[in-house]
């Protein structure tokens, strides 16, 4: 019955247009009388515990240094280089966009921004050279969604405080999945786009390359700062992101000079509305992840998967089945937020790897942000592109597809994951 109450006031309230934030709050509250508990100081005191954590601190910083990065004109070159390099090939602006998206993905940490950056710059020259465009819409989007895998990663900033995992290890263990993530698109894209009629790019000579690398240099040099500082132990995520918003701020103001002191403020208050929706999120999520401890939700749940415990590979499969289907619906933080506390107790009594867990569950929330009805990113590129979301979803299928068959490959090989981070941590 708990479960029942848990479930129906969360579907309920997001059902009649209740914000995901306030939905939250109200499951808490629903299971307070449900336990004859009531008290409002615990949603006040849970509030405030939730968002008062250092590591959440790296959030708006990176949202910031992503908006920066965008304004400045580091996507623009990062997006440059990759043209000069592959831009040549059939369906080269393709490829372009899954390096640029890769690269891009370990300075932000953001979809939506590495996604609206994409789209602003490649749609143009992808229409221009005659390419299918809701299929380029829809790789532009799958390769926006790389941003939460790779570090730095707000979504693991997320769920490595929800759950009380090491974010440095989540963001180490995310560097090759991220990888994989472009790399099975890539294919994907090389085998829909074989025979399509497009432009071919001029082959830019290697001159031309290394004049694209050097103009880029810097812009390229930011995300091995960042991870760089991560693995080697010098920063904190939280320190991490705070250099790379100097480091986007000194390189747009003074040495690519496409930023101005005029559009800082804008540039802020974009990142502010962004960081607050999430912050706020994340404390109202703590109302009821506290609930569902006292509820003893989780243990039920336990209860239910106990005839799975003995066998991981089964078990992991059945929570990323049910993770996948939820994040059709529900965006991408409120899914990590809501189903964090009462996945993460089955996770530990299974004996899986948290941290393998984590990458696995944030990466099959950000193929949720490409997947119909909700799909955020594809709102996103809808907007810049103009192009009609019923050809974007059909556009995108292709990739969403090869993403989750990715997604199970590492829960058939979770080596896959677990190997190189073990020579990272090193």
């Amino acid at each position: 019955m708990t479960i029942l109450i848990f479930v129906a006031s969360l579907v309920g309230a997001m059902a009649i247009g209740v914000p995901i934030a306030f939905a939250l709050m109200f499951c808490g509250i629903a299971l307070m009388l449900w336990l004859g508990i009531f008290d409002s100081q615990i949603v006040a005191q849970n509030m405030i515990d939730g968002s008062d954590n250092f590591q959440l601190l790296a959030v708006p910083f990176f949202l910031l240094a992503g908006e920066l990065m965008n304004a400045g004109g580091l996507s623009r070159r990062i997006i440059h280089f990759a043209v000069a390099c592959v831009g040549h090939f059939r369906g080269g602006l393709g490829y372009v966009a899954v390096i640029a998206a890769v690269v891009m993905a370990a300075m932000s940490g953001s979809a939506a921004a590495d996604t609206a950056a994409l789209a602003a710059i490649l749609v143009p020259m992808m229409r221009q050279a005659g390419y299918n465009m809701p299929r380029a819409t829809g790789l532009i989007a799958a390769g926006g969604v790389i941003a939460p895998v790779i570090p730095p990663s707000v979504g693991f900033i997320v769920f490595g405080v929800a759950a009380g995992v090491s974010i440095p290890q989540l963001m180490l263990a995310g560097i090759v999945p991220g990888v994989l993530m472009g790399l099975s698109i890539a294919v994907a894209w090389a085998i829909v786009s074989r025979k399509e009629t497009m432009a071919v790019a001029e082959r830019v000579d290697f001159t031309g390359r290394i004049k694209a690398f050097r103009d880029g240099f810097f812009a390229l040099l930011m995300p091995v700062i960042i991870i760089g500082s991560i693995r080697a132990g010098i920063a904190t995520p939280t320190e991490a992101a705070v250099v790379a918003v100097a480091y986007a701020l000194f390189f747009g103001l003074f040495v690519y000079r496409e930023l101005k002191i005029s559009q800082l403020f804008d540039v802020c208050i974009l990142a502010s509305k962004t960081s607050a929706a999430v912050m706020f999120l994340v404390a109202a999520s703590l109302v009821s992840a506290w609930l569902i401890t006292q509820a003893n939700i989780p243990a039920e749940i336990t209860n239910l998967l106990r005839p799975l415990m003995d066998n991981p590979i089964l078990l992991m499969f059945v929570m990323m089945a049910t993770v996948w289907v939820i994040g059709t619906a529900l965006d991408f933080t409120p899914t990590v937020l809501i189903l964090t506390p009462v996945l993460m107790p089955i996770v530990r009594e299974a004996d899986i790897n948290p941290v393998y867990f984590g990458v696995l569950f944030i990466m099959n929330n950000a193929i949720g942000l490409i997947t119909p009805p909700v799909g955020i990113v594809l709102n996103v590129v809808c907007g810049v592109a103009r192009v009609p979301m019923g050809q974007v979803i059909k556009g995108v299928m292709p990739f969403v597809l090869a993403q989750t068959l990715l997604l199970l490959l590492l829960i058939l090989f979770p080596d896959i994951v677990l190997q190189p981070l073990q020579w990272l941590r090193r």
